[in-house]
């Protein structure tokens, strides 16, 4: 592609998702202080986020995936792949679970979710719940739901900043106070709550029993160095870097979305065009087959199919 129809860089801007347990000051992440609701999440790549700079300001991410499906969306399936969140906890969340794709298709939606945390910060003894700490039948849960003591067979897995934590789909799960956690997952929104500490939101036991696993293969993910960059995870649906050095990206065939965790890093095409990637913001660079070079990097993430 010419460099005069290239999209090039996309910075998206991030949408608020209110939750129940979320905070009212998303500092330092973000210069947002002072609401009047929680919000609990940052979407960072949903499809309704503006594109805030690049070629396409002014458009959504939906309307340049529909404009440029074979650059920006999934083939096969359609749709931007990924979504990418922030998470800031100041209560637990609910007991949760996640079909996979082919019980997500089953009943109509597009993609299951498989997804992985990247600890940002964490508070002393922070912990996130994953699976069991026994066996368990799925009417043995069911059971533990009803008497209102699921929290406690639990599995509670101790995490601190820098820990990478992949979540299969079908693994019961929860995350905790006391942590803000960089979310990678498939693109879809379907939770499955099983239990909520009292509060008054929807259960969906029946579905959420019908797709959980009482055996997962989630858990936290030991980094792989690979040379220029830190691999945090691989699975079928992403892989997740970490730069904390100048590099050749590489890949350039292959959609990847960078979110810088610092101020000042830069990103260079190979016909020098040239963009400071703002803090926490994800930057979509479509696969276009232009190189590009990480420069000044303090920390950058790089998520990529």
């Amino acid at each position: 592609m010419d460099a005069a129809t290239r999209i090039g860089p996309l910075v998206l801007a991030p949408v608020q998702s209110e939750r129940v347990w979320g905070v009212r000051s998303l500092e330092p992440w973000f210069d947002v202080t002072g609401l009047e609701r929680p919000v609990g999440e940052m979407w960072l790549t949903a499809e309704d986020c503006g594109i805030a700079a690049g070629s396409l300001q002014g458009e959504t991410l939906a309307e340049a995936v529909r404009r440029f499906p074979g650059l920006l969306g999934e083939p096969g399936v359609g749709g931007f792949p990924l979504l990418i969140k922030i998470l800031f906890p100041s209560d637990k969340l609910s007991v949760q679970v996640h079909p996979n794709d082919a019980q997500a298709r089953a009943v109509g939606e597009m993609r299951g979710k498989t997804e992985c945390w990247y600890v940002l910060s964490a508070e002393a003894g922070a912990t996130v719940a994953l699976g069991f700490k026994e066996a368990l039948t799925l009417e043995q849960v069911r059971e533990a739901i009803a008497a209102g003591t699921l929290e406690e067979k639990l599995a509670q897995v101790p995490v601190k900043a820098g820990d990478m934590v992949f979540v299969d789909a079908g693994t019961v799960h929860a995350i905790g106070p006391g942590v803000v956690i960089l979310e990678t997952q498939e693109y879809s929104d379907i939770t499955y709550r099983l239990f909520d500490y009292g509060r008054p939101r929807e259960l969906h036991l029946d579905a959420g029993l019908a797709v959980a696993r009482v055996a997962t293969g989630a858990g936290v993910v030991a980094a792989v160095d690979r040379g220029d960059r830190v691999e945090l995870v691989r699975s079928d649906y992403f892989v997740v870097d970490r730069f904390v050095e100048d590099a050749e990206l590489g890949f350039a065939d292959e959609l990847q979305i960078l979110i810088a965790l610092t101020e000042g890093c830069g990103l260079v095409s190979e016909d020098g065009e040239a963009i400071v990637l703002p803090k926490a913001r994800a930057v979509v660079l479509p696969g276009e087959g232009v190189g590009y070079r990480l420069n000044g990097v303090g920390e950058v993430v790089r998520v990529r199919r």
